[in-house]
């Protein structure tokens, strides 16, 4: 029998051993390379589900945005701001989606507000002061204004073609013409991100646990954007295109006006001969024109007329032969700030403004259904304040609203895809129009803590 050569049986063992490792070795790149492809799938569906969330979502905006469309078309008639109960604006479903309608309550007193929450409803532009009409000293009077600042602002928009500062180390010229967006503040010399946007980064109207108190107290401090607008405009027709009376051209002699009265349904007891002397010395036109219709209310008001009557005549006065009235302040809507920068604009102390303004916020939240015509702020404040003959002397102030905000923020399926878009809309011409739109999802979560702590507990139960 032949021995066995031992050298070849260790080689051959060698052999077969160095294969098993590189096959391990292969076995194990091929694992590897299993599990990252495996890991970069998973990482591609999370991505590719965030994608279809996010398109989810823009879907649930555009059908927001035809929600409040029909909203408006609806319930914001004659300039009616339409209130919360009239529509639904939290955690709304749409197919998988969810959208929410980021708003400000009006009736809060929003310098140093402490609210933790966001309001949800729509915005009323009417609440706010527009950039194209109001004066430098109503400006100066908002809160952490600067006058340097309010001077740029009218410099800015002035049309004389006179610039006082020098935008040339900017890269720029100033626009000398109307602001388009309130956003054009950005450009105006000394607007800085405190000045514009204050302590409110994401522009939702609460301090967020991000967002640092300026005031030490732990309120709010807002800045430009939340107090000004440019879009107000003010029909000065009926929605048949037919236009309203003018009450300070329309009458000859005191007959016209009694019958005028008689034909809207005002009581016989007004004295008519007493409201025309007071607006007309002659037959040649009006030696005491009307200057707002609060200043016409004053008028109705001494003449005898009553609240109700003059509810009947409210929708179809005037006192401008202009097409459309820009840049009025509507006081059911505007916050004490605006209200307060304005009264104290005209010339009112700033004791006698702040005291009538927290008793006009108190009124109308009292007296909801009394706030239809301009005629509560004498009922509020009574015709002879200073407020009411300083909110007279011009036309300065409303009740009616035609242009408003819808701040839509929506999620996707699973509380995913966060999206944020603000629409601003206008009827003033009858059907709602959307007249802006700017993407705000940069701005990040605004939905406060509430809702995300919704939207965990909702995802996790399923």
């Amino acid at each position: 029998m032949k021995p066995v050569n031992r050298n070849l049986k260790s080689a051959g063992r060698r052999a077969a051993a160095s294969v098993l490792i590189i096959v391990l070795w292969v076995c194990l790149g091929l694992v590897s390379i299993a599990l990252y492809f495996a890991n970069s799938m998973t990482y591609e569906l999370r991505a590719s589900d965030n994608r279809v969330s996010g398109l989810v979502s823009d879907q649930a905006i555009e059908g927001a945005a035809r929600y409040v469309s029909y909203v408006l078309a609806y319930d914001a008639t004659n300039g009616v701001v339409p209130t919360n109960g009239q529509f639904a604006c939290e955690a709304v479903p749409v197919g998988g989606a969810r959208f929410w309608l980021i708003g400000r309550d009006g009736n809060n007193d929003s310098a140093g507000s402490t609210t933790a929450e966001p309001y949800f409803g729509l915005v009323d532009e009417g609440s706010k002061l527009n950039l194209n009409t109001v004066n430098t000293n109503v400006l100066s009077y908002l809160p952490n204004m600067t006058v340097d600042l309010a001077n740029a602002i009218m410099d800015w928009r002035g049309t004389n073609g006179i610039v006082s500062l020098d935008y040339a180390t900017r890269g720029y010229l100033p626009k000398n013409a109307p602001f388009e967006t309130v956003d054009e503040l950005r450009l105006v010399y000394g607007a800085t991100v405190d000045a514009l946007a204050g302590d409110d980064l994401n522009r939702n109207g609460v301090l967020d646990a991000n967002e640092k108190s300026s005031t030490g107290l732990g309120g709010m401090n807002y800045g430009l954007f939340e107090y000004t607008t440019v879009w107000t405009r003010e029909p000065n027709f009926h929605s048949d295109g037919s236009p309203l009376t003018n009450v300070n051209t329309h009458f000859q002699n005191s007959g016209q006006l009694r019958t005028f009265l008689q034909n809207e349904g005002v009581s016989s007891d007004v004295n008519a001969n007493g409201l025309f002397n007071s607006i007309y010395s002659s037959a040649n036109g009006p030696a005491n024109p009307c200057r707002s219709l609060l200043d016409f209310a004053v008028r109705c008001r001494n003449a005898g007329m009553s609240e109700a009557d003059f509810g009947k005549i409210y929708n179809d006065i005037t006192i401008s032969s202009n097409t459309y009235i820009r840049g009025r302040l509507n006081v059911n809507t505007a916050g004490a700030d605006v209200l307060t920068a304005l009264i104290e604009g005209l010339n009112v102390d700033e004791q006698t403004a702040s005291g009538s303004v927290q008793s006009l916020i108190a009124y109308r939240q009292q007296n909801p259904g009394n706030v239809t015509t301009i005629w509560w702020l004498m009922d509020a404040l009574g015709n002879n304040n200073p407020v009411i003959t300083a909110l007279a002397s011009g036309d300065y102030v409303t009740t009616k609203s035609y242009q408003f905000t819808a701040d839509i923020a929506a999620v996707g399926p699973f509380g995913r895809g966060y999206r944020r878009v603000k629409f601003i809309f206008d009827i003033s011409n009858g059907s709602p129009v959307i007249l802006y739109r700017q993407d705000l999802s940069r701005l990040g979560w605004a939905l406060g803590e509430k809702a995300r702590q919704t939207l965990l507990a909702s995802n996790t139960k399923q």
